[in-house]
């Protein structure tokens, strides 16, 4: 059969599975073309502004771009990216196996298939597990740069909890942001305090660039120098754009003038793993910011057990420095969620991942809503609870004071 008739099919084919939503899998590969370092194309459908759209990767030798197409410009572009120089172009659907590619003397030719029932159903969980959305794929540039996955973007067996992690907080993140009516934004800025050795902090900026398509400014703070550098290095060469990292505190942004606002607006701030107060300075910075959400997963409460005074009838339960400390945690996380109530969020805690995974699997998550905050409802109960434990000073709550009632 002549090419174009090879052309035309392939062309109708891509075109009736996108326009049906059963696009299993899209690859270009086989690159000769004259493009430096181009190596494949893939592609898949998404939903973006609620319209169906291919989104294709070009994939170069140490970079991904990702660009998000109409259907019909989709097909377009997956055509003429054939013609100038993919010899090899796969399309998988719902029932169907297509391959165009060239032979030895360079004429393509064309093999089509039915799917047997064991492919069909991988192929139907396949479209399962796209329509939940798919955070984060293992073949993607920076996981290797950062050791969680091997050269052949398979991760590596002691990153098994971390990629677990990971996963589960772009899930929440994704959640967030959907109720927080950031979905439709072209870009956010987001700062991620205490970023360390940057595994979270590459992957929201993956997840918001790559996934949802935004123009995404991320910000990692970190307070070792050594770290810094290593994740600027690995941003640079897997060329994430938009994505930087800082040496410094949460402690030094919020001893700015209290009165004044942030540096810069945050749409996002994220705090794991802060000690102690540095969990409450997070937050009022959020606050301060006008972050439309606030992610927070704690780490140690040493600032209320030693002002918490037993009520009586608890007395010979707290006796136990085990339960003492446990019941600081609570109080302590609590109370930082009604105050957040009290700026305007809708706070839930919750288990962040498993306890198999990590010890400190707590998350604080805030998001902003758009109606009068019930403030005196919540700072009553804080008061209450205060009242109850016998507890002089919170930190957020002194810092959020401070913010409503700046110095002269």
């Amino acid at each position: 059969m002549h090419s174009s008739d090879l052309h035309r099919q392939f062309h109708e084919a891509l075109g009736a599975a996108l326009a049906a939503g059963d696009l299993v899998r899209l690859s270009l590969s086989k690159y000769h073309g004259a493009e430096p370092d181009l190596r494949r194309v893939l592609g898949r459908l998404v939903k973006l502004k609620g319209a169906s759209q291919l989104s294709l990767v070009y994939r170069y030798k140490t970079r991904d771009v990702t660009k998000n197409f109409s259907l019909e410009a989709g097909v377009a572009e997956i055509m003429s990216r054939i013609d100038a120089g993919f010899h090899h172009a796969h399309l998988t659907t719902g029932g169907e196996d297509i391959q165009l590619a060239t032979n030895r003397r360079g004429d393509f030719r064309m093999q089509r298939g039915r799917l047997n029932a064991a492919t069909e159903l991988r192929a139907d969980e396949g479209a399962h597990d796209r329509a939940k959305r798919r955070y984060l794929e293992l073949d993607r540039p920076f996981l290797s740069g950062l050791g969680i996955t091997n050269e052949k973007a398979q991760f590596v067996p002691s990153m098994a909890s971390k990629w677990k992690q990971v996963n589960k907080f772009l899930e929440i993140l994704d959640h967030a942001i959907e109720s927080a009516g950031l979905a439709d934004r072209k870009s956010l800025r987001v700062v991620d305090f205490g970023a360390g050795k940057g595994y979270l902090t590459f992957a929201v900026h993956d997840y918001l660039t790559h996934v949802r398509g935004m123009a995404a400014s991320v910000t990692g703070v970190e307070l070792r120098p050594e770290l810094v550098s290593l994740c600027n290095e690995v941003a640079a060469s897997v060329g994430a754009a938009g994505l930087v990292f800082e040496a410094g505190s949460i402690h030094e942004r919020v001893a700015a003038p209290a009165g004044k606002p942030a540096a810069e607006a945050i749409d996002v701030l994220i705090a794991l793993h802060a000690c102690d107060v540095a969990t409450d300075e997070a937050m009022s910075l959020g606050v301060r910011a006008g972050a439309s959400v606030i992610m927070c997963s704690p780490c140690c409460h040493k600032e209320l057990r030693p002002q918490m005074q037993s009520p009586i009838a608890l007395r010979p339960m707290l006796k136990h420095g085990i339960h003492l400390g446990q019941e600081a945690e609570m109080v302590t996380d609590s109370l930082r969620a009604l105050l957040l109530e009290s700026e305007g969020y809708d706070t839930q805690v919750f288990e962040f991942v498993s306890l198999e995974h990590t010890s400190k699997n707590k998350m604080i998550l805030a998001v902003r809503k758009g109606a009068v905050p019930a403030r005196g409802e919540a700072l009553s109960q804080v008061q209450e609870i205060k009242s109850f434990y016998g507890i002089r000073e919170q930190r957020l709550e002194s810092l959020l004071q401070a913010v409503a009632n700046p110095a002269p």
